[in-house]
Formats: C-alpha cells, structure tokens, sequence
C-alpha cells in the first residue's frame, strides 16, 4: 500500500492490528503495573511510568507516522519534553546554541539551570548560519531552534540548520508546537527531534497538558529512557485524551490558518496598528520561507499598537470573543501580552534584547467564525 494522506494516519496509525478485545478505540488501559512475562531489559518491562502501556504505544506510533519519523514518546508536559531531551544530549562541560527568540519557559531553564550542571550555552540569531559558525566550539553539542518562534513568529533558516549540524556532527532540535505536524514535518527535513507541547493544537481541545519528543529513533530511545528516570510520564487517561484530539487536526489546523491569515490581514490595514507578525503575509520577512517549508502558517500572530501597552491593555479589555488567558491551540481564541504571561519569567532586559516588547499583543485563533472575530477586533480597536 503506498504511504497514505496525512488525514487518513490521523485516525489509523498507531492501531494494533487486530482491535484490543473488539474495540474500535483503544481503552483507557489505568493500571499501574503488568504481569512480568519474563522482559529482559528494565525499560521494557510494562508500568506506566517507563510509558509502555498500550495507550502511550499507540500515542507513540501515530506520532511518529505524523511527522514521517522513526519513533516518538509522550511526556507529562512540553516543558517535561524539551528539558528531557536537552538533559538527554547535554553533559557537563557541553555547550549549545540555540536560537534568539525562545518560548519563555524554554529560555528560564536554558538560562537559570544549565549554567548550573556546568553545561554553556549561547544564544543566536535564527537566520545567521554565519553566527552559528562564530559561536560554534569544540564542545559544541547541539542546536535548538523553534519551527515558528514564539511570540514573533518568525521562521528560521531551517534548512541551513539541518546542514550545519551535519557538517559538524551536531544534533538539531526543533520545538514544532506552533505551525503543528500538518504544517511542518520536521524529520522530513532532515531534523534529529521535534519537540511538542501536545496541550497546544495536537490536543486541541484546552483540557489537558502533555508533550512529545519526535524524531530519529535511536535518540527518541534515548530520551524515553532518561524520561523513565526523570518521572515525566505522562498518564494512560491522559493518552486516550491526547489520541481522541490528535485525530481531528487536520481539520482543526485548516481552519486555524485561514482565520488567522484573516485576521492578520485586517490588522495589517488598521490605522492603530503599529506591527503584524504572522507569515502567511506577503510581506513578513520569511513568507517565502513559509511558504516552501509549511503547509499553512498556523492560527498564531502577534502584533503591535501605536499607543504601546495602554492601548493594548484596552484592547484586550474590550474584546468580546477571545479569552485573556496564557497557552494556545485550543478551539477557543486567547489573547494575551507575553510579557506578562509566557515571557514573564524573563527579565524586562532580556525580553527587550529578543524583540518582545511590553505592548506586544499574542493571539491564538481558534474555531470562531472568522468574520465574527474580525468584527469582534475591529470593534476593540476602534475603542
């Protein structure tokens, strides 16, 4: 059979062959332990926490088919995904690059925690291969990039990433969560691991919290391994949760990236508005980019006002639709200023130093009739 569309591996992969005792959707499988049957390795023993049940196997193979990948495992949280798999490939005495602009809790623990297991890192710009060369030493281990950076959406020179790292032996991370596995497949590309917060589009639905490391599968073995040690599991009920939301992404997906490019578009025209941030539009500085790499530039933006973080608070304040909360991906559109919520945890300085101002706007479409958000924002901006 040849290799089936991406909307087909949604419902079906991962599904044991023949359905676990005649069910059409796996059951919660809710023990803690399995009957020993003789496993000759400690990590392929059945228990929940070293994340062999047959619901994180099923969770694992759907994944990995996703992205068109080796293998995959599931975490209790993105952060519990992105600190594994670094603490995975980084020693002490290591040293990493990684990009500019980083999700916030990605950055408190590349700043606050690596320093102190002794392990360098450098931050650089996500289009300059030229300054990853420059800040490149001998024990230089790996580069992390994000697919679409969070908050500015900027799109990186990921094909010159997949390169670099080749050349020297380095190993290339890249978190996906925003553009989702509809809209970038990063193995395709060639990366190592793609890194998730599942509790964002491939949940979709705001009701739980999970992540997921993707990727060549040796080094998804590995990280599942150290996972196992670290206790970041992630829970069977919470698998059956994750599994029932992956599979409607397709559909959830096209219609976040078609009400956000709706929605960036009237913004861009606005007269209050200062910036927009989203690269689907002709005019973002990677749009070209965009456009090769993804299949759609996902249901995230940000933006700007003219009148800086009064105005935005006032906006915020009068919107009708979206929710002032932190997070993303799920059906109901959020609205919030990273400053105060993602990026909080970064110092005024350091945000400053990335791009992100006070008065920067986030948005997370959701699956709201498109013309009645932009009336909902066009209202707000008019105040």
């Amino acid at each position: 059979m040849s290799k089936q569309q991406f909307d087909t591996r949604l419902i079906h992969a991962g599904l044991p062959q023949v359905p676990l005792g005649g069910a059409v959707v796996t059951p919660v499988f809710q023990s803690a332990i399995t009957h020993f049957e003789g496993e000759g390795d400690y990590h392929d023993i059945r228990y929940i926490r070293l994340n062999n049940t047959p619901n994180h196997l099923e969770l694992h193979a759907k994944l990995a088919a996703l992205e068109g990948a080796e293998a995959a495992v599931v975490t209790a949280s993105g952060m519990a995904a992105i600190t594994t798999a670094l603490l995975t490939v980084l020693r002490p005495g290591d040293h990493a690059l990684f990009c500019s602009t980083l999700y916030g809790g990605t950055h408190d623990f590349v700043t606050m925690d690596l320093p102190g297991l002794g392990i360098e890192v450098d931050f650089v710009d996500p289009q300059d291969r030229g300054a990853w060369e420059a800040a490149r030493r001998e024990s230089t281990r790996l580069l992390y990039l994000e697919s679409l950076t969070n908050p500015l959406l900027e799109v990186p020179d990921l094909e010159g990433a997949v390169a670099f790292c080749r050349e020297h032996g380095l190993v290339s991370m890249v978190d996906n969560t925003f553009p989702s596995p509809f809209n970038f497949r990063p193995a395709e590309l060639g990366f190592d691991l793609s890194l998730h917060s599942a509790t964002k589009y491939l949940n979709g639905h705001s009701d739980l919290v999970a992540g997921a490391a993707i990727g060549q599968g040796e080094l998804v073995e590995r990280v599942r391994r150290k996972l196992a040690h670290l206790g970041g599991s992630l829970d069977p009920h919470a698998c059956f949760l994750l599994c029932r939301g992956i599979k409607t992404l397709a559909v959830r997906m096209r219609h976040h990236n078609h009400s956000a490019l709706v929605l960036a578009r009237l913004l861009t025209g606005h007269g209050a508005v200062a910036s927009v941030h989203h690269p689907g539009l002709e005019e973002h500085p990677q749009h070209e980019r965009a456009a090769r790499l993804f299949d759609g530039a996902s249901g995230m933006l940000s933006f700007e006002l003219h009148g800086g973080v009064e105005a935005a608070d006032r906006m915020i304040n009068t919107l009708k639709i979206p929710i002032q909360a932190p997070s993303l991906g799920g059906v109901e559109s959020l609205v919030t200023r990273p400053a105060t919520t993602s990026h909080s945890g970064m110092s005024a300085e350091a945000r400053a130093a990335s791009g992100i101002a006070d008065g920067l706007v986030r948005v997370s479409v959701g699956l709201e009739d498109a013309g009645d958000l932009v009336a909902d924002f066009e209202a707000a901006l008019g105040a």
